[in-house]
């Protein structure tokens, strides 16, 4: 018997070549951290004290890269939803990832008010004030919800442990004080009386909100850290978000001082102007402190090892909430020591953007920040 052999044929068409998009399954929604961070730096530099040639030019393209980055994590994460919702869920289950559903708020936020401190040179009076109220409108209502909503499933889904209390808990109650931030920005673009009035108001009732939730956690987190030691050495720069609701009270009081003349009358606005150096005053000298606290626990981190993950974003955006509320009571007190500290902590908050965000860009290029858990 014969068997024919028939012969391999060798195709001529060129191979194709298959590209695999990095999976966002594990794109959690501390990835708006990188948004916050880069627009801070715009909306800082723009209110320093210090005349640098063309820093305003630079602000306005950070800006401008903070809002495209708004879009793309946008996007991306409504992709995560849509593709992985068992994944989010479990996110939104798990109290170490929860709290950075406030982050979502924030984003928009810091947008917002880049928008109308830098981005109006760019897109003009009208767009800046239509576009930053639009964020201010959609980025309070998602942070005042992720104030009750977190918090409530930390409480009854989630047995949570003392020795698990993290500055990361700050997270969801930190965006209305963001809020009161951007408000006062708006109010001189609404009618007089009643709209004004409302707006100053309700920045004032938001920063309150805020303010008391964060006098609730801070103790635990202290707590923690007394009893139980540091914290693990990924989860050190952690330590900088205290600096979020500090900074971030003393620039809204500051904000807030500067428009309630033309909001409401004289003999509570010049209290407010009063009250902003008299709470900003104290509060940015106590954030200082910790700077230095969470700055000592870092290098001692890093020279035990401390692994770079986007936990590193947190030098960014509380260091930026510290520049801008060293401004405002620059401002109000014509201080120069002030307005030399809002320099330097702006130095510190560039260098911390760049470095963090170079290394970002390599472990994101790499896949690194998008494998799971297990494999970085």
């Amino acid at each position: 018997m014969v068997t024919a052999v028939q012969p391999r044929t060798h195709s001529t068409a060129p191979a194709r070549t298959t590209v695999r998009l990095p999976s966002l399954r594990h794109f959690g929604p501390h990835w708006y951290a990188t948004v916050m961070g880069t627009a801070i730096v715009a909306s800082a530099g723009a209110g320093l004290p210090v005349a640098v040639p063309g820093l305003r030019t630079a602000c306005t393209a950070v800006w401008a890269l903070s809002a495209a980055m708004l879009a793309v994590v946008l996007t991306a994460r409504a992709a995560h939803w849509a593709h992985h919702r068992d994944q989010a869920r479990a996110h939104l289950a798990d109290p170490a990832v929860a709290p950075f559903y406030g982050c979502l708020s924030m984003a928009l936020l810091a947008v917002g008010i880049g928008t109308l401190t830098v981005g109006r040179d760019a897109i003009g009076e009208r767009a800046a004030v239509a576009t930053a109220a639009t964020l201010f409108g959609a980025g309070t209502l998602i942070g005042l919800a992720a104030a009750v909503v977190v918090p409530y499933l930390m409480v009854v889904r989630r047995r949570v442990a003392p020795a698990t209390a993290s500055p990361v808990w700050l997270l969801p109650v930190v965006p209305p004080m963001v809020s009161a931030s951007l408000g006062p920005l708006l109010v001189p673009h609404l009618p007089a009386g009643q709209w004004r009035e409302s707006l100053l108001f309700a920045s004032y009732a938001m920063f309150g909100i805020s303010l008391l939730a964060t006098l609730i956690i801070l103790p635990v987190v202290f707590s923690r850290l007394i009893q139980h030691g540091a914290l693990p050495l990924a989860l050190t720069p952690t330590l900088f978000l205290v600096l979020g609701p500090l900074g971030q009270s003393t620039t809204a009081v500051n904000k807030l001082g500067d428009v309630a003349p033309a909001a409401i009358g004289a003999q509570y606005a010049q209290g407010f102007g009063a009250f902003a150096v008299i709470y900003g005053v104290p509060v940015l000298g106590f954030a200082l402190m910790w700077l230095v606290l969470a700055a000592a626990m870092v290098v001692r981190a890093a020279r035990k090892g401390m692994p770079f993950t986007m936990s590193w974003w947190a030098f960014t955006f509380p260091v930026g909430t510290c520049v801008t509320g060293a401004e405002g009571l620059a401002h109000h007190t014509g201080l120069v020591a002030l307005e030399w500290l809002a320099a330097c902590l702006y130095v510190l908050l560039v260098t911390a953007w760049a470095v963090t965000g170079s290394r970002t860009l390599r472990g994101l290029l790499r896949g690194a920040l998008l494998a799971p858990p297990a494999q970085r």
